[in-house]
């Protein structure tokens, strides 16, 4: 994220700075009102009620929370049934765990959602735990309610914990909210959802998110949590609550950027004959390679870098499902994004 914290957010940072009261430790109850606007702002958008006491923990980041996670739910062995590509501190989580991964595939053909079918019926009973991420990273995929709902049939029928990264929430070119899982688990029977202030509110350097979801599972978590840290300084806290609760037009404004950037992107990569398709969400894009280059994203990505100083993430750095393909990060200017394609172009033309 190459944009700045809105500037009523660092107001509210550096005025904590010179309160003593927030110079100490923090422990959970120092984070009350953090998560009191968390629960608010949630049941507002989604139309779901949260206890802020026992369905809500603030975090160091939701990468903390989906790393952290397994290590709280999961026994050697157990296993963790994950998106294929995917986030790779999804995977670095179980790994700590010592769970063992089953990676669900996700491909352009069923629109990068995982088809449950495929899950072998001895993989499902030895799961414990399911991670979805949309709008998702890389391949930018959105859901739909009705998915979500067969996700937690099929958690429901094996005993599977239903996580969701919705790292992206707010990143989304639409004018209606992405569903959250909490929305099909309206009971928060087995689901835990993960947000982030990074990329909506800019707050990325300051590492806070927060979990919503199961109240046992957010005990469990917490557990974790308190042999780790004991909470961010109060100040970044009382920067996220005037994100959350404060003008919100600063959210609109990023949106309308990245559209802009993901517009001028795809027409310039359309003008050089390599076509991708427009996402709907997220500050990426993920574009199939050319033939020459579909077998070795990692090659690719290299060989571009080394020639032209353009950086792309190599899609098998997600996962083998992501072979084929490279993401882009939307993270210039409009101008620089078309100088930038331009040169792939001339890459391309010269490989």
């Amino acid at each position: 994220m190459d944009l700045p914290t809105p500037p009523h957010v660092l107001q509210a940072i550096a005025d904590a700075l010179h309160d003593p009261t927030t110079h100490g430790y923090q422990l959970f109850r120092n984070n009350a009102q953090f998560r009191q606007v968390v629960a608010q702002r949630y049941a507002q958008t989604f139309g779901v009620p949260v206890d802020p006491e026992t369905e809500v923990l603030t975090l160091i980041g939701s990468q903390e929370g989906t790393a952290h996670l397994p290590l709280a739910v999961l026994n050697p062995g157990d296993v963790a049934l994950l998106g294929d590509p995917g986030y790779p501190s999804h995977y670095g989580g179980v790994h700590l765990a010592g769970g063992e991964i089953y990676p669900m595939a996700l491909l352009a053909e069923n629109q990068f959602l995982p088809d449950f079918s495929t899950i072998p019926q001895d993989v499902a009973q030895r799961s414990r735990l399911m991670v979805l991420n949309y709008p998702h990273n890389p391949t930018t995929a959105t859901a739909t309610l009705d998915f979500f709902k067969d996700a937690l049939a099929f958690c429901d029928r094996h005993d599977i914990i239903l996580v969701h990264d919705f790292a992206y929430d707010q990143m989304v070119f639409r004018d209606h909210p992405h569903p959250s899982i909490l929305q099909a688990d309206t009971q928060k029977r087995r689901s835990i959802e993960f947000f982030t202030l990074s990329k909506a509110y800019g707050m990325g350097g300051f590492r806070v998110g927060y979990a919503i979801g199961n109240a046992e599972l957010i005990k469990a978590l917490k557990q974790v949590k308190a042999a780790v840290d004991f909470n961010q300084y109060q100040g970044i806290l009382r920067g996220a609550i005037a994100s959350l609760a404060g003008d919100q037009s600063s959210v609109q404004d990023r949106l309308t950027i990245f559209q802009q950037r993901r517009n001028a992107f795809v027409e310039a990569m359309g003008a050089i004959g390599w076509a991708i398709p427009t996402p709907k969400a997220t500050m990426f894009t993920w574009a199939k390679l050319p033939e020459k280059w579909e077998s070795d994203s990692i090659k690719f990505c290299t060989e571009l870098l080394a020639k032209t100083g353009i950086a792309a993430a190599a899609g098998y750095g997600f996962g083998k499902s992501g072979e084929g393909y490279v993401r882009f990060a939307l993270v210039r200017s409009p101008e620089e994004l078309r100088a930038a394609v331009k040169t792939i172009g001339e890459f391309l033309r010269a490989s």
